[in-house]
């Protein structure tokens, strides 16, 4: 009997899944595109039946409906639902699969529409409810978080003993000829951002101001860049896994315009998540903001340059100290060439359909809910190998 594939949200990342589960489509069997916005699933099939020559189904679901998802989860039957919607519809996701019995892998974790605040909490809460439907969820099977935590484990399955430090480093060099853009969902990349630091050391997490620590890191291929302290959800998961580890910090590259403009439009309140009321309606302000800025998926055919994101850990092997830095880059014109694409939407896509590929192939395997690190990495960096995502380690790297 052929597999079957569901993936859910249809947006830079979606189409990325999208043309790299049609590249694999011995694995992935028949490929059913959804989203609210049945118009943008209509217009990725059309691009990957031209590309890859392979035929995508597409269907008007609203994945804030859990009976309407279980309705079509029961007619369809996929093997695999991949999420790349919005992180406010992971809970309902996940309770539709858990009520069909389907596996279960998203990119990032549940944010609630009302709280800028990341945490696995109620994903974890899960684990119980997929175990006695004998299924499989796959929590942040995108980069970062994702490969990282994949670099991670690798790190300390074949470098290291114990792991006392590491720094997670993103950097997009990326150029796209807009003032001001994002290269995610604008809502979800503003409220990261301009949300209070935290890093975890000697047990605890350190809350810090937005944007206060800051770093110089020389990024292979790119160079030295200005990278800023943020809390990321995969800290929460490797401070679980990761043996010995004593701190784990997070840093991403901004630009002085970037920073500029976000610290204007913050100041000016356009950065909230309240309602406010407007001649007589009620908005969002960050909700508008989105409305104005240029679609990241729109972003494909402008962008030029390079992402580089990798781990750099340090820690001990045979009672000698080590370190090792963990990265990969990827060039954004060569993304869009491929699956019409920019690189950040390309990095997460990518190890999507790596996830669970590995799951549909058996090589991944468990009941319950799973987080990137405590499953082998060996399959998985093989894969971003073979998947256009090649990476590189430097041993003893001592940064500039």
């Amino acid at each position: 009997m052929s597999r079957k594939t569901l993936i859910i949200g249809a947006g830079g990342v979606g189409n990325v899944v999208a043309f790299k589960c049609a590249m694999n489509a011995d694995v992935f069997g028949e490929i059913t595109l959804a989203s609210r916005t049945v118009s943008k699933c209509d217009e990725i099939a059309q691009n990957v039946k031209a590309k890859v020559g392979v035929a995508i189904q597409t269907k008007q679901l609203d994945a804030d409906n859990v009976d309407e998802m279980i309705a079509y989860f029961k007619e369809l039957q996929p093997n695999i639902v991949i999420n790349v919607a919005l992180p406010y519809q992971d809970l309902t996701i996940m309770d539709a699969c858990s009520a069909c019995g389907i596996d279960y892998l998203d990119t990032a974790n549940y944010e609630h529409p009302d709280t800028a605040k990341f945490e696995y909490k109620e994903q974890w809460a899960r684990d119980g409810q997929f175990k006695e439907a004998d299924i499989m969820g796959l929590l942040g099977s995108g980069f970062d978080p994702g490969a990282t935590n994949i670099f991670c484990a690798y790190a300390q399955k074949h470098y290291f003993d114990e792991i006392y430090t590491i720094d997670i480093l993103d950097c997009n060099a990326g150029d796209h000829g807009y003032p001001f853009a994002t290269n995610f969902n604008p809502e979800i990349n503003l409220r990261e951002v301009s949300a209070k630091g935290r890093y975890w050391e000697n047990g605890e997490w350190v809350e810090t101001e937005p944007m206060e620590i800051m770093q110089v890191w020389d990024y292979p291929e790119v160079g030295p860049k200005d990278s800023y302290l943020l809390y990321h959800e995969e800290m929460e998961s490797l401070v679980k896994h990761i043996k010995g580890l004593k701190r784990i910090r997070f840093f991403m590259t901004f630009g002085q315009s970037y920073l500029t403009h976000m610290k204007c439009l913050e100041n000016v309140g356009m950065l909230g998540i309240e309602e406010v009321e407007h001649n007589g309606c009620k908005i969002v302000p960050i909700q508008f903001l989105k409305t104005l800025l240029p679609d990241p998926a729109s972003l494909g055919p402008r962008t030029k340059g390079k992402t580089n994101i990798g781990i750099y850990a340090k820690g001990i092997k045979d009672g000698q100290e080590k370190s090792v830095y963990i990265y990969q880059v990827k060039d954004h014109e060569e993304c869009y060439a491929e699956v019409m694409s920019q690189g950040v939407s390309y990095t997460t896509g990518v190890p999507a359909m790596i996830g669970a590929k590995l799951m549909l192939e058996g090589i991944w395997s468990g009941k319950g809910v799973f987080n990137m690190e405590q499953l082998d990495p060996d399959p998985f960096m093989e894969e971003l190998n073979k998947q256009g995502l090649p990476w590189e380690v430097i041993e003893d790297y001592k940064p500039q």
